[in-house]
C-alpha cells in the first residue's frame, strides 16, 4: 500500500508518496500529479515538515446519508432501502490541519467521521461485472461538517451541508487498501465519540460506486464521502476533532471562533 500527498512546495502545489512501512513520516516528492504515472525525484521530505492540502480537488462531493444502521436510529429515521444522496460543493473543502469555520446562521454545528472513496478514472454506468478498483484511485478521511439546527430546520441539506470549510478531507489518498473492513474513529478533543468499522455499512463502497454512476458520471478526483457512523454530536469554538481510519491516517481540525467567513 502506498499513502499519496497534496502540499504546498517551493511556493507552488506538489505531490509526494509515502511507501508504508518503508518511509513512514517521509515522503518522496513526485515530478508529476496526482494522475499521473507515479514518478519519484529521489528528495525526501518530512510530513512534519509540510503543509498538507486537501489531497484532492473534487469537481464535486457525493455524499450518503443514514448509511449506518446505529446513525439511522440515533436520527429517528428508517433505514435507506437505496442510498441517500445529496451535494457539497468543492468550494467547502479545507484540508488537514485548516480551520473549520463556525458560521454565525448555526447554533449547532456537527462532525461526522466518515471514509471517503477518491474516484481516479471517469465513472459512467457501470455495471455488475465492472471491477470498481479499476475506478478507484484510493481512499480518504473525510469530515462532513454539518449545521445539524439548519439540516433540520430545511428538511433538504444544501445550506446545512454547504457552507466553506464544511468538507475537510485528507491526509491522504490511501492506495491499495481494502475498504471493506476499516476501523473508523473520531475524537473531539482528545475523547472518542465514533467507533465503528466500514464492514457495518448498509450500502458498501462497490454498490455505492455502481449506483451513483448511474445518476451523474464521476470525474478524477470526485469524491464519495459514505456515511457517517453513531455518535454524532456538536463542536464549539476551540474544539479539536481528529477522524482516524484504519490504513489512512487521522485528519485534524480545529474549529475556529465564531464569525462569517471571510471577515
Amino acid at each position: 500500500m502506498i499513502r499519496l500527498y497534496r502540499f504546498e512546495h517551493g511556493g507552488s502545489i506538489a505531490h509526494g508518496i509515502e511507501r508504508t512501512c518503508v518511509t513512514d513520516g517521509q515522503i518522496e516528492l513526485l515530478k508529476g500529479g496526482l494522475f499521473d504515472p507515479i514518478e519519484g525525484t529521489g528528495e525526501m521530505l518530512a510530513i512534519s515538515d509540510l503543509r498538507l492540502l486537501a489531497p484532492c480537488s473534487p469537481s464535486k462531493i457525493i455524499a450518503v446519508g443514514l448509511n449506518y444502521r446505529e446513525h439511522a436510529i440515533e436520527r429517528g429515521k428508517p433505514l435507506p432501502t437505496e442510498p441517500l444522496l445529496f451535494l457539497k460543493p468543492p468550494s467547502a473543502v479545507i484540508g488537514h490541519g485548516d480551520d473549520i469555520a463556525y458560521p454565525r446562521m448555526s447554533k449547532r454545528v456537527d462532525y461526522e467521521g466518515e471514509l471517503g472513496v477518491v474516484i481516479g478514472k471517469m465513472a459512467r454506468h457501470l455495471t455488475d461485472s465492472d471491477s470498481i478498483a479499476g475506478y478507484v484511485l484510493g481512499y480518504t478521511c473525510f469530515n462532513d461538517v454539518t449545521a445539524r439546527d439548519l439540516q433540520d430546520r430545511d428538511v433538504q441539506f444544501t445550506r446545512a451541508k454547504g457552507f466553506d470549510t464544511f468538507a475537510a478531507i485528507g491526509p491522504c489518498v490511501a492506495v491499495g487498501l481494502d475498504p471493506r473492513a476499516l476501523t473508523i474513529e473520531t475524537r473531539l478533543n482528545g475523547k472518542v465519540r465514533q467507533s465503528s468499522n466500514t464492514r457495518n455499512l448498509i450500502f458498501p463502497v462497490d454498490y455505492l460506486l455502481r449506483f451513483i454512476s448511474h445518476v451523474m458520471t464521476l470525474y478524477p478526483g470526485d469524491v464519495i464521502a459514505t456515511g457517517t457512523p453513531s455518535g454524532i454530536g456538536p463542536m464549539s469554538p476551540g474544539d479539536r476533532v481528529e477522524i482516524t481510519i484504519q490504513g489512512i491516517g487521522t485528519l485534524a481540525n480545529t474549529v475556529m471562533k465564531v464569525r462569517e467567513v471571510g471577515q
